[in-house]
Order: C-alpha cells, then structure tokens, then sequence
C-alpha cells in the first residue's frame, strides 16, 4: 500500500482553524490547540444566542404594543384577545411598527379590538359569579312551618 503523506491536508486545515480564531485572545488566536476549543464553543454559543435574540424581540415588542395600548385604556392581554376574536391576524413585530410609526393607525386597530372585547360580552369571572349565586339559591330547601 502506498505511503500518504498529510503535510498539505494538515495545513489546510489548521489554516482554516486559525482564519475562524481570528480576533480571538491570547494564546486561542494561534495555537490550534486551543482555537479548536474556542471556535467550538463560540459556534455552540452562536447558536443558542440566535434563539435568544429572537426571544427577546418578541418581549420587546410586546413591551412597546401594551405601552401603546395602556394610552388607550386598555390591557395587552385585552386587545390581543380583541384582535383574535376580530380575526385580525398581525403579528407582534408588525403591530409593534405601526403602534410606534403610526399611532393613528394604531388607534383604529385598537378601537376594533375593543369593539370586539364589548360584543363578547361579560367576562368568564362575572359568569361564574352569576352561576353559582343561582345554584346556591335553587339548593336552599324551602322553609319549614
């Protein structure tokens, strides 16, 4: 079998190792050694940081519809279950643009999904409330004489 020689494998390699390390301190920008470990790690931490950026948007823009729907009396959890019921299906980050680049646009959405909040009627709570004070009254027994 004949003899392979790794000379210009090896060396590709670790110059692509050592391009990826670039910027990095210390000993970890030149020593593959240690740029193996580094680059690995910075991959592992790309990655999961990619999915908590996203994370954190979506918090911002809530943050900044339920600021811009607080101005108009209502709660966030109110007008989203508003836009729901109107099937007005806009997401968070395009709901968070208009409420901060077009308030008056934003009004309008706003006032359809408080229009929809009145025509649903009373809560579940006062339901509940209303039950039970029924069922309490029809279990009283009837006087006795």
């Amino acid at each position: 079998m004949p003899r392979v020689k790794r000379g210009t494998t090896h060396t590709k390699k670790r110059k692509a190792l050592l391009k990826q390390a670039k910027g990095y301190r210390w000993g970890r920008k030149n020593i593959p050694r240690l740029a193996k470990v580094a680059v690995k790690k910075a991959g592992a931490h790309a990655y999961a940081h990619r999915r908590t950026k996203k994370r954190s948007a979506r918090s911002l823009w809530q943050i900044k519809i339920n600021a811009a729907v607080r101005e108009h009396g209502l709660t966030y959890s109110k007008f989203i279950a508003g836009l729901k019921i109107a099937k007005i299906e806009l997401d968070r980050k395009v709901l968070s643009q208009i409420a901060e680049q077009y308030p008056k646009v934003f009004a309008e959405i706003v006032k359809v999904a408080n229009n929809n909040i009145e025509k649903k009627g009373p809560s579940r709570e006062s339901k509940a409330t209303e039950g039970s004070q029924s069922s309490a009254a029809a279990k009283k027994p009837a006087a006795k004489k």
